[in-house]
C-alpha cells in the first residue's frame, strides 16, 4: 500500500534533486531504512535494497518503488555478514542501474537482555549483523563511490550533475553515556561509529562523505517494539524524559538522510548526526518504569514484554 508522501518526506526538498542516481541501503525493508529509500526515491532516484527474508525484501522493494511513477527498485537477498554475497548484491545494482552513488549501511539487529543472561552467541550475532555487516557494506561500496564522485565532484558549488559519492551508516547512542541491557549494541554501535570514521578519512580525499545517523526512539518501528513496552504508562514515562517531549517520526530521520545526500551536506564529513529530540543528554541507566534500575538486575529477572525479549541462555 503507498504511503502518503508526508509520512516520510518533508515539504522543503526539491523534486528531482536525485535524479537518474542509485542508492544501495542494507536492510533497506526495514522500518526506518525504508523510509530513507522511499524519500530518495520521491525525489528522483532508483535503488536497491538487501534483506535476508526473500519476501520481506522484494515486497518491500515493490511498494517503495510505488512512491514515484517510473521507479526502479531491486530487492536482493544477501547476508550482511557474507562478504561475497555483499560484493555480488553492489556489483548486481550497479550493473542493472547503471550505477551505485550513495550507500547506507542500515542492516541490524537487537533485543533486551543483562550480562547474566546474554550469551555468546547472542553477543557475537549482534557484533556480526552491526559491526561486520557495516564493514562489508562499506567494503563492497566503496569501489562504485568513487567511480560515482569522479563523475559527481564534491566541489562546494552546486554541480550540473549533482551530488553522488556518499555513505551513511545507523547507530545508535547507548554507548555514548552507558545503558544497561545492551551490552551486545554498546559494543556494535561504537564500533560502527569508527568505522564511518576510518571511511571519512580515507576516503574524504577522493571526495567521499561518510556520516553516521544515529536514531533516538522513533514511532512505529521494529526498534520501539522490541526496545519499550506498550503499555501506557511506559510510553508516557519515555517520552517525558526527551527533552521535546515526543518519540520522534521516522519522516524525520528520512529528511536528516536527504540533508547529507544533498548539496546542503557537501561538507558534512566524519559527523555523527544524532535525531533524537535531545534524549541522549538525559537518558543513560533509568530503565523506566518497567525496569527499575538498579532494582531489575538483583531480581534475576528475564526481559519481559518486548518483540525478542526472551531470556538468553547464559
Amino acid at each position: 500500500m503507498p504511503v502518503p508522501r508526508e509520512m516520510f518526506l518533508s515539504n522543503v526538498w526539491r523534486d528531482g534533486i536525485f535524479k537518474d542516481k542509485v542508492l544501495f541501503c542494507t536492510g533497506g525493508a526495514g522500518t526506518i531504512c525504508s523510509m530513507q529509500v522511499r524519500a530518495f526515491v520521491a525525489l528522483g532516484g532508483n535503488a536497491c535494497i538487501t534483506g535476508r527474508n526473500p519476501e520481506k525484501t522484494e515486497k518491500g522493494a515493490a511498494d517503495i518503488a510505488s512512491v514515484r511513477a517510473g521507479a526502479k527498485v531491486i530487492g536482493i537477498v544477501a547476508d550482511v555478514r557474507d562478504m561475497v554475497a555483499m560484493e555480488a548484491a553492489a556489483e548486481r545494482c550497479a550493473t542493472e542501474l547503471g550505477s551505485l552513488d550513495f550507500a547506507i549501511a542500515g542492516a541490524a539487529g537487537n533485543f533486551l537482555a543483562p550480562m547474566s543472561q546474554l550469551s555468546s552467541n547472542a553477543f557475537k550475532t549482534v557484533m556480526e549483523i552491526d559491526t561486520l555487516g557495516s564493514f562489508h557494506t562499506a567494503k563492497a561500496v566503496l569501489p562504485y563511490l568513487v567511480q560515482s564522485v569522479q563523475k559527481h565532484k564534491n566541489s562546494g558549488k552546486e554541480e550540473p550533475t549533482g551530488t553522488g559519492g556518499r555513505i551513511i551508516f545507523i547507530s545508535a547512542s547507548f554507548h555514548f553515556r552507558g545503558q544497561p541491557l545492551q551490552a551486545h549494541v554498546m559494543a556494535a554501535k561504537a564500533a560502527v561509529d569508527q568505522i564511518s570514521s576510518s571511511v571519512a578519512m580515507e576516503y574524504g580525499p577522493h571526495g567521499i562523505t561518510s556520516n553516521v545517523i544515529t536514531p533516538g526512539p522513533i514511532s512505529g518501528t521494529e526498534g520501539m517494539e522490541r526496545l519499550s513496552t506498550a503499555d501506557a504508562r511506559s510510553v508516557k514515562e519515555s517520552k517525558a524524559k526527551i527533552p521535546v517531549g515526543r518519540w520522534g517520526e521516522v519522516k524525520e530521520i528520512a529528511d536528516a538522510t536527504v540533508f547529507l545526500f544533498s548539496d546542503a551536506g557537501s561538507y558534512v564529513n566524519g559527523v555523527v548526526l544524532v535525531v533524537d529530540g535531545g534524549a541522549w543528554r538525559t537518558t543513560g541507566a533509568d530503565m523506566g518504569s518497567t525496569w527499575k534500575y538498579p532494582d531489575f538486575f538483583f531480581s534475576g529477572a528475564a526481559v519481559e514484554g518486548v518483540k525478542g525479549g526472551k531470556k538468553s541462555k547464559l
